[in-house]
């Protein structure tokens, strides 16, 4: 383990070293730039190590692809739970994790927490109809409280470590029912309160193997995929009652 820290830490250096002849004060990259998902995938975590050009603090906030979300609330109409009202919320990430050397409050100004979207509370979420109004609001706590649920939203900012005064890293945790496809992670070097410097890693989440085959298909040929399925699902049926004929 060591012996890999200590390769890890030369890396970087010479990154440091390059970044400070361009003027760059910043080097960051992932330990892997792919998360594979099969049948048996139960989650993952990727390590980010980086280096900076003198002291600072470190953000790091990992963006999934964008979606949109209805958001529904239910009353009870004769007794029976039905939908009351919806909200479409439009680019919602599908996953959100934030990681920092110390408290986002001490890190940065309410100011920059907003602008460059730090804390899930500073997350710029629309409704397809227009802006939020008041009564929103529980709307789109709602939809905070059940993406942190699905654990696919963070509901605290992981820590970024220090490694002597330059080098730093952080381990970025992904969930089994993690969405698939470009995430983007984004490595910020804050200096009194003040964003200094920034960095945009690509990670791709993707099916792989037979799964991916099979997803694949599925996207592309939905209708022969929806025959297939049937059709296997009644041989499976029949495979099933042969033992009970001759019973």
């Amino acid at each position: 383990m060591r012996a890999g820290v200590a390769l890890i830490a030369i890396v970087l250096a010479g990154w440091l070293a390059c970044g400070a002849a361009r003027g760059e004060p910043l080097a960051a990259d992932l330990t892997s730039h792919l998360i594979g998902i099969t049948s048996g995938f139960t989650g993952t975590s990727v390590v980010l190590f980086g280096a900076t050009d003198g002291p600072g603090d470190i953000v790091v906030v990992v963006r999934g692809p964008d979606r949109d979300i209805a958001v529904r609330r239910k009353r009870r109409v004769a007794g029976i739970w039905v939908n009351a009202k919806e909200e479409v919320f439009v680019g919602v990430p599908s996953f959100y994790g934030i990681a920092s050397s110390r408290p986002l409050d001490q890190i940065a100004s309410p100011a920059v927490l907003a602008f460059q979207q730090m804390g899930v509370e500073n997350l710029r979420l629309q409704l397809r109809r227009g802006p939020l109004r008041g009564e929103d609001i529980e709307f789109r706590d709602a939809l905070i409280e059940t993406q942190q649920d699905e654990g696919l939203f963070g509901a605290a900012p992981g820590k970024v470590d220090f490694l002597g005064e330059r080098l730093f890293r952080t381990t970025l945790d992904f969930p089994s029912n993690v969405p698939t496809g470009q995430y983007l992670v984004e490595v910020f070097l804050i200096r009194n309160k003040t964003v200094v410097s920034a960095q945009t890693t690509p990670l791709i989440i993707s099916k792989v193997g037979m799964d991916a085959e099979i997803y694949e298909f599925a996207d592309r040929r939905g209708p022969l995929y929806g025959i297939v399925a049937v059709a296997a699902a009644m041989m499976a049926g029949w495979l099933a009652s042969l033992p009970f004929r001759n019973a």
